[in-house]
């Protein structure tokens, strides 16, 4: 065993060795400090070149704030520059939602709403839909009268976080003129800014709703602007860093004449229907009045329950009547005349014996005098409206080119005219019967369908369209309401024929048939066809178009009155008459207007 000595334990511990005692501690610190000095660098390395771009957008938008400038929406204006639908600058209360943290927000919340007439609890609603700390105030109630912004001023001292906004609103100078053609602009629900949020559409903004204001929403809206502006720490204004200014929205030359419009509404009057005015040559609408309607301006503001119903108790006010299917009744006739004489079987020269029925697939389709009209032509028979002459020419040429030659008119597919909410009425088929009514088409539907009733449904724009056909020459036209330099006409290419005995008939219609009530010295020559579609058990519905002068035709009008009772040309056909008139007499105030003026003497 080897034994350590004491002597030698001794001088180990006293030796008196420095040599490295003094740089361990230095070099530990030394290392420590590099370490974290690398962490750092990292750290602000990381800051800097990676996260960088973030975080000085992130210290931006803590003293910079976006004070948005709501763009003006377009114009709309009638042919001869009448105001439609403009914007007006109306007063607005809005509140910021902090206020809801104020400990006197229950008594300020009960203020305002006595001021602005809205219940404190749709003000709360209001308020939660929005951050509490959001950078943007909400809109309580717009278009205050002048009595509610001076008592919001004058209590100004009390209404924390409350503050009244001019801003931009819609408005519709000539009321409910054309509303369902014009449409409304409505604030967007929580919804909708959830899906068009991306489109630019901010939380408190308006947007079409119906008619041209939907429809061409992209060029009527503009877009949005807004200042830059730098804050301090406090939220306090400190300068303006930069401008957008907001884009206004395009301005809108209409084909609609005002005056023929409210002339046109005034005699619809209040029956349920709709009329339609169009230019024969070109498709521009001159004219599209339905009823129920509608006065846009309600919806510049928030509305009251009570002021909804008092809307809605006319029932359905926001159809638009004249876009909507209804059996077209005789007017159609002029269709199953024209695939009669096309294909060959029924030449311009055709005359049938009439009777008072004519049976098909077990069903009798009879005359409307329960007689028939004896021997008769094309002319004859669309004079006194014969429904066995047309359901023999219907079911001599076949469902196939009756069905053919009515989607050539336009029938069964939408017009195209600038408007959502227009519906393609129906030509039903084989296919249609088939899956709809597990059936096959037959004779029955085909004598149906050449006399306008059965499954067939027409809009009263499509008739129109129809009787443009025969007006233009053989054009069928594309119904527009924005002024266009290239409208859209295609010929049907009807042998000359088959056009004038179409319109000798029509012509007959109205010199010594059901449709004389247009023989009046206000209208040039005309001609015309009249409808009465049944509609059991309800009333029938009662139709009448027509277009005038007869050898240059410049207007068409058809007329149509929902579960009216009577027949087309004693319900519908005044109706024509009477807006015929009224464009005739506005013209001609518009040629001679010193003809027109009385001069005192």
């Amino acid at each position: 065993m080897t034994l350590i000595s004491p002597l030698a334990k001794a001088s180990r511990k006293e030796s008196g060795r420095t040599v490295g005692r003094g740089v361990r501690p230095w070099g530990i610190m030394f290392a420590v400090s590099l370490a974290l000095l690398g962490g750092i660098g990292s750290r602000l390395a990381f800051l800097q070149l990676v996260k960088g771009d973030e975080l000085r957008q992130t210290a931006r938008n803590n003293s910079v704030r976006i004070a948005p400038k709501p763009p003006i929406r377009g114009n709309m204006f009638d042919r001869h520059g009448k105001v439609l639908a403009t914007t007006k600058l109306a007063h607005a209360v809005y509140v910021w939602p902090v206020a809801r943290t104020r400990p006197d927000w229950p008594k300020t919340k009960q203020l305002l709403s006595q001021l602005v007439g809205i219940a404190p609890s749709e003000i709360e609603k209001r308020l939660e839909s929005q951050d509490i700390y959001a950078t943007e105030p909400l809109a309580i109630a717009r278009n205050l009268t002048l009595a509610q912004v001076t008592a919001i001023e004058e209590h100004h001292q009390t209404l924390a976080g409350v503050e009244v906004i001019i801003e931009p609103v819609r408005y519709y100078p000539e009321g409910d003129t054309a509303s369902h053609v014009l449409g409304y602009t409505r604030e967007l629900t929580p919804e909708e800014f959830e899906t068009r949020q991306a489109e630019g559409y901010r939380l408190q903004d308006y947007i079409g709703k119906l008619g041209l204001e939907a429809s061409l929403e992209s060029r009527l809206r503009g877009e949005w602007g807004g200042q830059e502006i730098q804050v301090d720490r406090d939220g306090r204004f400190v300068k303006i860093l930069g401008e957008k200014p907001a884009q206004a929205g395009e301005d809108l030359r209409l084909t609609l004449d005002a005056e023929l419009q409210k002339v046109a509404q005034r005699v619809l009057g209040r029956r349920k229907g709709a009329i339609v005015a169009l230019d024969p040559r070109n498709g521009d609408v001159l004219a599209m009045a339905s009823y129920p309607n509608f006065d846009p301006n309600i919806f510049s503001d928030r509305i009251s329950p009570e002021k909804w119903a008092a809307v809605t108790a006319q029932g359905d006010p926001f159809i638009n009547r004249a876009i909507r299917g209804f059996p077209p009744a005789s007017t159609f006739k002029v269709v199953t005349a024209a695939a009669g004489m096309e294909s060959g079987k029924y030449p311009a020269n055709t005359v049938l014996s009439t009777s008072p029925y004519l049976a098909a697939a077990g069903v009798r389709f009879y005359e409307w005098n329960r007689a028939g009209f004896g021997a008769a032509g094309y002319v004859k028979a669309m004079a006194w409206s014969s429904n066995t002459f047309f359901g023999q020419v219907g079911r001599g040429v076949g469902g196939e080119t009756l069905i053919d030659w009515s989607r050539r008119f336009g029938f069964g597919s939408p017009t195209g005219i600038e408007l959502n909410e227009e519906t393609s009425g129906l030509i039903p088929d084989d296919d249609w019967t088939q899956e709809r009514l597990d059936r096959p088409w037959n004779v029955g539907d085909t004598v149906n369908m050449s006399i306008g009733q059965g499954l067939t449904l027409a809009t009263p724009l499509q008739v129109a369209q129809m009787f443009a056909v025969t007006a233009n020459g053989g054009y069928l036209v594309q119904p527009h309401l924005v002024q266009t330099d290239t409208p859209v006409k295609t010929s049907l290419n009807m042998a000359p024929s088959t056009l004038e005995a179409i319109r000798q008939g029509l012509r007959a219609v109205v010199t010594n048939g059901t449709g004389t009530v247009l023989n009046i010295p206000g209208i040039p020559t005309a001609a015309g066809k009249s409808g009465t579609a049944e509609a059991p058990p309800r009333e029938n519905h009662a139709w009448f178009g027509a277009f005038a002068p007869y050898d240059e035709a410049e207007i068409v009008v058809v007329a149509f009155a929902e579960h009216s009772g009577g027949g087309g040309g004693s319900v519908a056909g005044p109706m024509v008459r009477d807006v015929m008139a009224a464009y005739f007499e506005l013209k001609e105030k518009a040629e001679n207007p010193e003809a027109t003026t009385a001069t005192p003497e």
